[in-house]
């Protein structure tokens, strides 16, 4: 039996991913990708991790959340789960990385947003489905790039008026 030769290292095969197949009525196969990353989120956002590490590491707590919390992503982009899925899920760390940052307030909204939570639900629901986004997936994907293009431009425009007061 002659087996298919493997792409070479660094080209992307096009086959989809294929969640693992359950045994029929034993209910005892289970996907351990998808156990660790909830184990992962459980310990960064549950048992507080992520906000405890922002405490007593300002700046680099967040970081280092972050940084922890692209396992998932990674997983994610593994099962080749479309790439509005893996936005969604960046964004989510963005988004606690960037409002750890504020002194105190930061922290607490670690301890209510729970990002590492939400990236693995995404993950978990969308791989059951062969990991295609929703309809609600790309709204807010381009609901965040109008965000991030709004805010670019208030931005140049808070420098330009600078620069005319000034001059």
């Amino acid at each position: 039996m002659a087996s298919i030769p493997s792409p070479p290292f660094g080209v992307a095969s096009h086959t989809p991913y294929v969640p693992p197949r359950r045994r029929p009525a034993t209910g005892t196969m289970r996907d351990a990708e998808i156990d660790r990353v909830r184990s992962l989120a459980r310990v960064m956002d549950k048992f507080y991790l992520d906000p405890i590490l922002g405490l007593i590491i300002p700046g680099g707590g967040d970081i280092l959340g972050s940084m922890l919390g692209i396992y998932t992503v990674v997983i994610a982009a593994r099962r080749k789960v479309s790439p509005v899925i893996i936005a969604r899920m960046l964004m989510n760390l963005a988004g606690d990385a960037v409002l750890g940052f504020i002194p105190f307030i930061g922290d607490l909204f670690d301890f209510a947003f729970k990002a590492n939570q939400r990236n693995v639900e995404l993950l978990a629901d969308r791989s059951q489905h062969g990991g295609k986004a929703t309809p609600r997936d790309w709204l807010i994907l381009v609901g965040a790039a109008l965000a991030f293009i709004t805010v670019i431009a208030l931005v140049i425009y808070g420098i330009v008026a600078l620069v005319r007061a000034i001059a």
